[in-house]
């Protein structure tokens, strides 16, 4: 695939169950103690996949604690830094990848931190997955990516993009949510003031805008990688929001 290919817009079954396979492959979910990220584990676990699950995560115990899948939630505390570590080799092992990683310019600290944690780091896992035997990449990008964007964080989401597409993947699903809703661990202010107005005018905002729960995304993520077609495909946030009608996890 071409660094160039274009991200069509594709819809999503409204039950999530999209496909099905006897034997499930292994997933392993980058930025598993992020929102959505959390939210995507949750319903690996609530739906009992078959396969492997492993999850990146900042803090040992992070996840865990919440599931009980003995034998198949294996949780690694990861230093995106040294992903050719021996170490971290074992944990880069899986047939699909779900990468939720992202962070805000006020967390990293500065323009270069925060690419460093939105475009590079995807990037490199998606390099060092592939060598262990990836086959399907799903990214976790923004409404509004654009490589070509005058706006940091919109060039930063479509630089991440075109790095993912440039990597090899028999299969990449690039999901492009508007502003998420959920309770994260560390709220910033922000999003309080944000959630806080969409609760009370939500429904006025168009549709391809419109703020949606994590739950949604996950739940979008999750049947992507049940259906695991070869390709590459894009859920922009119109098709996020249909799969709210899943019953939510958690």
């Amino acid at each position: 695939m071409s660094r160039s290919q274009p991200l069509v817009a594709q819809g999503l079954a409204a039950d999530g169950h999209v496909g099905g396979q006897t034997r499930g492959p292994s997933v392993l979910v980058a930025g598993a103690s992020g929102l959505v990220g959390r939210a995507v584990v949750r319903r690996l676990v609530a739906q009992s996949w078959p396969g492997r699950v492993t999850a990146l995560v900042r803090r040992a115990g992070t996840l865990t604690a919440e599931h009980a899948m003995p034998g198949r939630l294996h949780e690694y505390v990861i230093d995106f830094e040294r992903l050719d570590a021996p170490e971290a080799q074992p944990a880069l092992a899986a047939d699909i990848v779900i990468c939720a990683l992202g962070t805000t310019l006020r967390q990293a600290g500065s323009e270069a931190a925060f690419r460093r944690v939105d475009v590079e780091y995807p990037a490199e896992l998606a390099r060092r997955a592939l060598a262990a035997g990836a086959h399907h990449f799903l990214l976790v990008s923004a409404l509004g990516a654009d490589a070509r964007s005058r706006v940091f964080y919109n060039r930063c989401k479509g630089e991440a993009e075109a790095e993912i597409l440039s990597v090899g993947f028999a299969s990449v699903t690039v999901v492009r949510p508007s502003l998420l809703l959920g309770k994260r661990a560390e709220l910033r202010r922000g999003e309080r003031i944000a959630q806080s107005l969409s609760r009370a005018i939500g429904w006025m905002v168009p549709r391809p805008w419109r703020p949606v729960p994590a739950e949604s995304v996950a739940a979008a993520l999750v049947s992507a990688a049940r259906l695991d077609a070869p390709g590459v495909r894009l859920l922009e946030n119109a098709a996020l929001l249909a799969a709210k009608d899943e019953r939510p996890v958690g």
